[in-house]
């Protein structure tokens, strides 16, 4: 089987467990009534929707699609985390940088198969920059906090992003010319992870994670939902590099990736004191709220990939 027939049933899969999703939140508005949990439910299968759209036109079209999708999410949700954090005057310099300068050419070199400078560029040159860029603006009042706030942002928004795409450009054993499978595959993974811990907290859910941090996780939650889409990763080994047993391991490794990576982005916005990133996505909150798990999870899964499965 080809990588085009395997999206095409990876896709038609999601699409059914959509229709049973819509189906579901159908059944139970007529019964129980348009209640909050229900009315939420909803609002996340219809954006769902939307998002498995995008997904599978940008697969449709080819890498430069995703490339040119995935910065506009670094975009977003790097606008996010600076919306946030409180600005000065003199940080407008290092945000232009940061916005115009920064998100293109991180893609553009990936889009290049530039590894030796997609890996440091960001992490390294821009790194330095940011706050030789700030220093020219003249204000040194809070300027260490400021700095590592515009840092931490560019870390997170965009190279911790940019590493799904990269997936695009790996060069794997036997595998070559299959780089949307391994995006599909990371993709689906943390989302269905996000999702099933949602589930399963609603339904079962008694003791909290981290109640200060994400009230809303449990332990419960994060066991049904982390076994859930491992077991559905596992699955899935069959379009992707990995036997069974490795698409075990690293299932696993995106789940708890993407936990820590949630956890610690929720800590973020509590400290900035904000209960969602934004408002972008009905039911999800904002950009960032939607990829949070992918920060973490991303570079992980791409680094340890090439190591391991590269020619």
């Amino acid at each position: 089987m080809n990588a085009q027939h395997k999206l095409l049933w990876v896709f038609g899969g999601i699409v059914a467990l959509l229709a049973l999703a819509s189906l579901v939140g159908w059944v139970l508005q007529q019964r129980k009534g348009r209640t909050e949990v229900v009315a939420n439910l909803n609002a996340r299968v219809r954006a769902w929707w939307g998002m498995v759209a995008v997904l599978a036109v940008c697969f449709w079209l080819g890498p430069v699609a995703n490339l040119v999708v995935f910065a506009f999410i670094s975009f977003f949700a790097l606008r996010e985390f600076i919306t946030l954090t409180p600005t000065r005057p003199g940080d407008h310099l290092p945000l232009v940088v940061a916005f115009y300068v920064l998100i293109p050419v991180q893609y553009w070199l990936i889009g290049d198969h530039w590894y030796g400078l997609f890996a440091i560029f960001i992490p390294v040159y821009a790194f330095l920059a940011l706050p030789a860029l700030a220093v020219l603006g003249g204000d040194t009042s809070d300027f260490l906090e400021r700095t590592t706030k515009i840092q931490w942002g560019v870390m997170i928004a965009i190279y911790c992003i940019s590493h799904a795409p990269a997936l695009l450009i790996l060069e794997l054993r036997g595998y070559e010319g299959q780089g949307p499978l391994l995006l599909l595959y990371l993709m689906l993974v943390v989302q269905i992870s996000d999702v099933m811990q949602y589930v399963f907290g609603k339904l079962f859910g008694k003791r909290k994670l981290a109640p200060t941090v994400s009230p809303s996780k449990t332990v419960e939650g994060l066991v049904g939902g982390g076994l859930a889409a491992v077991a559905i990763g596992t699955a899935l080994w069959w379009i992707t590099p990995f036997t069974p047993l490795q698409s075990a391991l690293m299932s696993t490794l995106i789940v708890v990736c993407g936990v820590f990576g949630g956890l610690a982005l929720s800590a973020v916005k509590r400290s900035l004191g904000a209960k969602d990133w934004g408002h972008m996505i009905e039911g999800h909150g904002g950009m960032m709220d939607r990829m949070d798990s992918v920060t973490f999870a991303a570079p992980i899964f791409f680094h340890i990939t090439r190591y391991f499965f590269s020619g």
